[in-house]
């Protein structure tokens, strides 16, 4: 008898974020249609995180896809040092269009984490590039997080993602998200070249929601001090917050902004990260030892610019905006209806909510991503049909932006079956 795909997988396969040792089993999946994962035996499951935060349009939406097969009869790859493409430029044409702030040039990359280190690396080679070699620290906020290479960790709050790793960090300088009443900064100002943030939500740091006026005023200081601000929206980009970028929601805007996640509608792997006219300047010059050496062998494919477009065709629909506030206001019904049921009133906590992202905790044991409750959370709520992924104890919703109501509305049974079973 042939071997399951589930056997297969164990025998060759070593999944991200999976102890190794008494390993879930992994279910083996089929298909993907809309908001459902499907499979192999015909079981659904509602993708209430959105695999991970990518597929804004839900899965195998058959647009994206069409476009991307009409792409790969034309042009699939190219290197991208000496030659172009209409994917790729046109792309960067759109996203010029409605990034929030003043943007003037595209850098491709192919991942959320290169995204950022592009960003940073931006940042700290313009002021070596400027002569101004004091220039050289990085702030960075508590609880963040921005990805899983050297550079990406170095830039996140010490966890235990980067535990392994700490004596190979290099030095950043940590402050606490912005909060009223709470100095912002205490330290040099003129030793700063950039501030790497997550706007409004830091993501893999506990669906953590802070203030936009406070980091209004964060950011306010950093340009009044010659900083360079870097936007880290690989999560929070394309209408997540309800805005298509949370960096809406400031008047000060960022100076370098990184995206990835949503930017193809969760079907291929591609990163941006956007400039400024004064930072691409400085990089404008005879000496060739101010080029900024870095590209990826897939740097703007023209598949994944393909995608890219197609999923910006979908969100810039009025009908995607009337879902994205759809999925807000019933987050918000939801929380008001939890946060009144008595029977979870000592163990769930920190209700709230901003755009398509709910989230709260289960108060069991200690906080963190380290709590098992989360998988015994993600076992029950799969019984129902539903997939949630808690990060430890924080439980949160990321639909995608197609879920009906009545879909959405099975997740939060789900919710409450669940949370019936485990406290």
């Amino acid at each position: 008898m042939a071997a399951s795909l589930t056997e297969r997988d164990k025998q060759v396969v070593w999944h991200p974020y999976t102890p190794q040792k008494a390993m879930p089993e992994p279910i083996p999946v089929v298909k993907g249609e809309g908001v459902y994962i499907i499979d192999e035996n015909g079981k659904t499951y509602i993708d209430a995180i959105s695999s991970w935060w990518v597929t804004i349009h839900g899965h195998a939406n058959a647009y994206i896809a069409e476009k991307i097969y009409e792409q790969a009869k034309t042009l699939e790859q190219v290197i991208f040092a000496g030659f172009t493409h209409e994917p790729a430029v046109r792309l960067a044409e759109r996203l010029l269009e409605i990034l929030p702030g003043e943007f003037s040039k595209i850098f491709y990359s192919d991942n959320g984490s290169t995204a950022v280190e592009v960003g940073v690396k931006m940042a700290l080679q313009y002021w070596w590039n400027k002569g101004d070699k004091k220039r050289n620290k990085i702030l960075a906020l508590n609880r963040s997080y921005h990805g899983d290479t050297f550079g990406t960790m170095s830039l996140s709050d010490r966890s235990v993602f980067t535990l392994a790793f700490q004596d190979k960090l290099f030095e950043v300088i940590f402050i606490d998200p912005p909060v009223p009443g709470a100095p912002l900064y205490n330290g040099s100002w003129d030793e700063l070249a950039c501030i790497i943030y997550e706007p409004l939500l830091q993501g893999a740091g506990g669906m953590n929601m802070y203030d936009a006026g406070e980091l209004n005023s964060l950011l306010q200081q950093c340009h009044a001090h010659d900083v360079i601000c870097v936007a880290d929206e690989v999560m929070t980009g394309f209408g997540r917050t309800g805005k298509l970028f949370a960096s809406e929601y400031m008047e000060e805007k960022p100076d370098i902004i990184c995206l990835s996640k949503g930017l193809t509608g969760g079907t291929m792997a591609l990163g941006v990260t956007a400039c400024t006219a004064k930072i691409h300047s400085a990089f404008v010059d005879e000496d060739r030892k101010k080029t900024f050496f870095h590209g990826h062998s897939f740097t703007a494919n023209p598949l994944a610019c393909t995608a890219a477009l197609a999923s910006l065709d979908l969100l810039l629909k009025r009908d995607c905006q009337l879902q994205i506030d759809s999925i807000a206001q019933q987050h918000k019904q939801f929380i008001q209806q939890l946060g009144a049921d008595a029977r979870f009133a000592k163990n769930v906590k920190n209700l709230r909510s901003i755009g398509t992202i709910m989230a709260f905790e289960i108060e069991s044991g200690r906080d963190g991503y380290l709590n098992n409750i989360g998988l015994e959370f993600t076992r029950k709520a799969l019984e129902q049909g539903v997939y949630l992924r808690p990060l430890g104890n924080t439980v949160y919703i990321m639909p995608p932006y197609c879920i009906t109501k009545e879909q959405l509305q099975q997740v939060y049974a789900a919710i409450d079956q669940v949370l019936v079973a485990v406290i």
